[in-house]
């Protein structure tokens, strides 16, 4: 799988932009962080190395494994050093590279930035601070000669800056296309879906209106508006309680609480979404839209990983925003979130559409 992904590396065409395969378009890199072989294979190799975490057995690697989509599915929550949960369910690194920003209510606005993160982050890596793998790279030949070739940078020079680009340089390398979905509507194969998957890619653009938020271009799809919603999962929880929580998060941090810790460690904040990056009310529990590529083998869903299966989630949309439809809806939640009154069929249509989008490198996970 590694070895496969590294492949794009070898099709740039700029030094700003990866060529995609089918139904994706040109990857952006930035320029001050250009793609090379080298760069990737050390990212490969930071992203992997469990010993940049407090008890040295876990990796990015753990969070976002490649065998399971570049997730940790089938956990609801992010486990880190020692077991220890977080309150977030791990999103894929699969396409990362098209996000505008990261991590679920995107306080950072780049992989380099997000990358950083999780090391010192007291329930995922558990480090103190970033010195201890400046250390590792500074002292192990490998890693002296991967940043020799990566970087020009003699041993005592290398910084995080290094090691961020360079992660993010391998997570760019991450993209998958050319689903059934992809050949059927970008390839122009009529044979690629069946026609339960074509019904639901109807269901999907018009009674469903799952398409105005999960976007479709014409030249290609990235299924996700790159925005932020509160669609109802998790707020309701606090949604008497939401004055107090946010007096007291807004305290917090004029006495310099870290935001990275706060979301992951308390549970209430976390439901705040956006609005703990952005301080507007409109983002009161709103998160970012995930994206639906490879959606088959990357559950359970949502930011809290509180709906299950693939079937949940097109129930709770049906519902209006609600596990069951005596379940009292959020004021807070998204205008465009309300009842579908899609029928059994027509569910079962969308959820086969769901699992069309599914890259032909994951499709073996999609089936177990």
């Amino acid at each position: 799988m590694r070895c496969k992904l590294l492949l794009i590396s070898l099709l740039l065409t700029s030094t700003h932009l990866l060529a995609a395969p089918l139904g994706l378009p040109d990857v952006p890199v930035p320029a001050d962080n250009s793609q090379s072989e080298a760069k990737i294979l050390l990212g490969d190799k930071l992203f992997h190395d469990t010993r940049f975490s407090s008890t040295g057995n876990v990796s990015c690697a753990t969070c976002h494994d490649a065998k399971k989509g570049f997730t940790d599915s089938p956990l609801a929550v992010s486990q880190g050093i020692a077991s220890m949960e977080g309150t977030r369910n791990a999103p894929t690194v699969i396409n990362s590279a098209y996000m505008t920003s990261l991590f679920w209510d995107g306080r950072e606005p780049d992989l380099e930035g997000q990358s950083a993160g999780p090391f010192i982050n007291p329930v995922e890596m558990g480090l103190p601070d970033h010195q201890p793998i400046i250390d590792i790279v500074r002292t192990d030949p490998d890693y002296v000669a991967a940043f020799q070739a990566a970087f020009g940078k003699q041993a005592n020079a290398i910084t995080m800056k290094e090691v961020k680009q360079a992660i993010a340089s391998f997570e760019r390398t991450i993209i998958a296309g050319d689903s059934p979905f992809d050949q059927y509507y970008f390839g122009g194969d009529q044979n690629a879906l069946t026609a339960s998957e074509i019904r639901g890619f109807q269901v999907f653009l018009e009674q469903g209106r799952c398409v105005s938020c999960h976007t479709i271009n014409q030249n290609h799809a990235l299924f996700t508006d790159n925005r932020f919603h509160n669609i109802g999962i998790g707020f309701a929880s606090i949604t008497h309680d939401v004055p107090s929580i946010v007096q007291a998060h807004q305290r917090a941090q004029k006495a310099g609480e870290d935001l990275d810790v706060t979301v992951l460690t308390k549970a209430n904040v976390s439901e705040l979404g956006r609005y703990v990056v952005t301080d507007k009310v409109t983002e009161l529990g709103a998160f970012k839209t995930a994206t639906l590529r490879n959606v088959a083998i990357t559950g359970p869903y949502m930011h809290d990983g509180s709906l299950e299966t693939l079937e949940d989630v097109v129930d709770f949309y049906n519902n209006g925003g609600v596990v069951d439809k005596s379940d009292p809806v959020s004021p807070f939640t998204s205008g465009g979130i309300r009842p579908l009154n899609l029928d059994d069929q027509q569910k079962l249509d969308l959820v086969n559409f769901l699992k069309a989008l599914t890259s032909p490198e994951f499709a073996q996970s999609a089936q177990q």
